[in-house]
C-alpha cells in the first residue's frame, strides 16, 4: 500500500469520524505480537489492542473458530437458544461463582447490567442502591458507569451525573467503611486500576472489602473487564487475594478479539434478573462466543495463564535497571503483564512518542504513567526486544538524567 493510501486511510477517519481518539499509527495487520503499516513496517504491539488480544493478533485457533461458526449462524437473537453461547455461558459457570451470566457486547455494558442487578437486588433487600465506588477507577463511558469512574476528567461536560454512587480512597479500607450508609447496595472495585494509573490493591484492601460486605450484608463487586482473563497470572484478578465476589465483569479478552463482555454472578444473585428486565440485542453473539471458547481452551492448552508470572518477572528484571538508572522515572509497578512505568512528570505522551519511533506500542494510563499490555504468549525474545526499545526510548526523552 502506497503511502498516499496510508495517509487517505488517515484523513478519511479524520473527515468522517468523529474525534474521539487521539490516533497515531495506521495498522493493516497483525500476527502473534507484531503488527503492520501499509507500508509493510512493524511494530512489537505491547498495547495488545488494550487487553483485547491476550493471545496475539490472528491466533490460529480464534480464527478458525470465528471462520467456522460465520460459516454456520452469524446472529440469531437471544429470542433462541444457540450452542456458543450455552457452551461459553456452562465455562463462565464452571471457572466464575458457581452461577448464571448475562452476555454482552462490551465491558461498559457488562458493567451496567452488574449496577442494575445490584440496584435490583437492593430494593429488594431493605430499599438500598448506592454504590460505594473508588477514586481513580474506570468503570466505562455510558452515564451509569461513567457516573461509578472515579475520575473527573471523564465525567466534565456530562453532568448531571446519575445519583447514587459514592466514593472512596483505593486502597484506603477506613474511607470505604466511612462511605457506606443504610442506603448501600454493594462496593465496586478494581483489584488492578488500569485505567487509573496501573496501581494494584493490596490484600489488606481487598480482604478487607469482603469482610466489610459480609459484615453490612451488601454485595462486593469487581470489574475485571481489563485485569481478568489471564493478565495477573490468575483467571481473574481478585484469585490473587483469595476472595470471591458476589459478582464480577469480564470483557476485553473475552472474546478473543471480537466484542463481548459477561456479568457473572454467583448462585444468590443468578436469579435476581427475570424475564424482560435486561436485555441486550446482540449480547452473546454466536460469532463471539465461539471466539472465546477457543481463547478459554488455548489458555488450557497451552498453559497460558500458568506462564504469565515468568515472563512478567523476565520483563520486570530487563526494566529495573532503566527505573534506577533515570531520574525522570519513579518505578514499574502493576500485576502480572499489566505493568506501568510511572514517571515523575507528565511525560507520558512524548516517551510514548518514542516508543513508536522505536518500534514498540504501548499506551497510556494517566499523563505520568505508561503502560504495557504485551499478549500473554509474548515470547521471551519479543520481551528482550521490547526492554531494548525502551532503553533507546527512556534515553532519548530522559538521557539528560542517567548517571
Amino acid at each position: 500500500m502506497s503511502n498516499d493510501k496510508t495517509d487517505e486511510i488517515a484523513a478519511l477517519c479524520a473527515d468522517c469520524q468523529m474525534p474521539t481518539y487521539a490516533r497515531t499509527a495506521t495498522i493493516v495487520r497483525g500476527r502473534g505480537s507484531r503488527v503492520f503499516n501499509p507500508k509493510g513496517n512493524q511494530y512489537l504491539d505491547f498495547t495488545s489492542g488494550i487487553s483485547v488480544v491476550a493471545l496475539g493478533h490472528a491466533h490460529p485457533a480464534v480464527v478458525e473458530a470465528i471462520k467456522s461458526q460465520a460459516e454456520q449462524l452469524v446472529h440469531s437473537s437471544n429470542l433462541f437458544y444457540n450452542e456458543p453461547v450455552a457452551r461459553l455461558s456452562k465455562k463462565l459457570r464452571d471457572v466464575g461463582l458457581g452461577g448464571k451470566c448475562f452476555l454482552a457486547n462490551s465491558g461498559a455494558e457488562a458493567n451496567e447490567a452488574m449496577i442494575k442487578l445490584a440496584r435490583l437486588w437492593g430494593a429488594r433487600n431493605g430499599g438500598r442502591y448506592e454504590i460505594v465506588c473508588m477514586r481513580n477507577s474506570f468503570h466505562g463511558r455510558t452515564i451509569a458507569t461513567l457516573s461509578a469512574t472515579g475520575q473527573t476528567k471523564v465525567q466534565e461536560g456530562f453532568e448531571p451525573l446519575a445519583p447514587g454512587f459514592a466514593f472512596a480512597r483505593f486502597n484506603d479500607l477506613e474511607s470505604v467503611r466511612a462511605a457506606v450508609t443504610d442506603k448501600t447496595a454493594a462496593v465496586l472495585i478494581e483489584c488492578v486500576q488500569g485505567e487509573g494509573g496501573v496501581v494494584p490493591a493490596s490484600q489488606e484492601f481487598v480482604s478487607g472489602v469482603r469482610a466489610l460486605c459480609d459484615e453490612k450484608g451488601i454485595l462486593m463487586l469487581c470489574d475485571e473487564i481489563q485485569c481478568g482473563m489471564g493478565r495477573t497470572g490468575k483467571l481473574w484478578a481478585f484469585e490473587n487475594y483469595g476472595v470471591r465476589p458476589d459478582a464480577f465483569t469480564a470483557a476485553k479478552a473475552l472474546g478473543g478479539g471480537l466484542p463481548l463482555g459477561a456479568l457473572v454472578a454467583s448462585p444468590a444473585l443468578s436469579d435476581v434478573f427475570g424475564p424482560g428486565s435486561h436485555g441486550s440485542t446482540f449480547g452473546g453473539n454466536p460469532v463471539a462466543c465461539a471466539a472465546s471458547l477457543a481463547v478459554f481452551k488455548t489458555f488450557e492448552t497451552e498453559k497460558v495463564v500458568e506462564g504469565v508470572a515468568a515472563k512478567a518477572e523476565f520483563f520486570r528484571r530487563g526494566v529495573q535497571p532503566l527505573v534506577e538508572k533515570y531520574d525522570g522515572v519513579l518505578e514499574l509497578r502493576g500485576s502480572g503483564l499489566l505493568l506501568g512505568l510511572a514517571l515523575k512528570e507528565p511525560r507520558a505522551g512524548e516517551l510514548l512518542d518514542e516508543l513508536r519511533n522505536c518500534g514498540l506500542l504501548a499506551c497510556k494510563a494517566g499523563p505520568d504513567v505508561v503502560r504495557f499490555l504485551p499478549p500473554l504468549n509474548v515470547t521471551d525474545d519479543d520481551l528482550q526486544e521490547g526492554v531494548e526499545m525502551l532503553a533507546d526510548a527512556l534515553d532519548i526523552v530522559f538521557g539528560g538524567d542517567g548517571e
